[in-house]
């Protein structure tokens, strides 16, 4: 979908607004939340954060690349530049975010609303990933 605003003074060409991904419903954003966004660098074949989870909703977008994107009860997923992806935070783990290629960096930038006093991300214990292993999606 692209917009373009009017702007009957203008004597440039106006911008032009391309909405790239939306997220049905209202996200549950914690009171008092702290939005930032943050750029993530991955290094050729780099694994990516360890399992964890937010503790509010995350937005991001893909700025090159591929990156693997697996949250808990999704199948696995291969992002690339240009792609959206989102996740809900809370009680969801998100076990993947690492680069899927081997010989070139990927980045993505992230928008997150954490919760006051809560880290960005909180890792997930092995003892609790394998009582959670039923939620996990069947990786190919």
């Amino acid at each position: 979908m692209t917009h373009q605003l009017d702007n009957p003074g203008a004597t440039t060409p106006p911008p032009i607004i391309e909405v790239i991904g939306t997220v049905e419903g209202a996200p549950q954003i914690p009171d008092g939340a702290e939005a930032m966004t943050i750029l993530v660098t991955l290094p050729p074949g780099s694994e990516g954060a360890p399992p964890h989870r937010h503790s509010g909703p995350a937005y991001g977008y893909v700025l090159k690349g591929e990156m693997i994107f697996e949250l808990e009860g999704e199948p696995q997923r291969v992002l690339k530049a240009g792609d959206t992806f989102w996740e809900p935070g809370g009680d969801v783990i998100h076990y993947q975010d690492g680069n899927n290629l081997a010989d070139a960096e990927s980045a993505f930038v992230v928008t997150m609303f954490c919760a006051p006093g809560q880290p960005m991300l909180t890792p997930v214990s092995a003892e609790e990933l394998d009582q959670r292993r039923d939620r996990r999606a069947p990786r190919p």
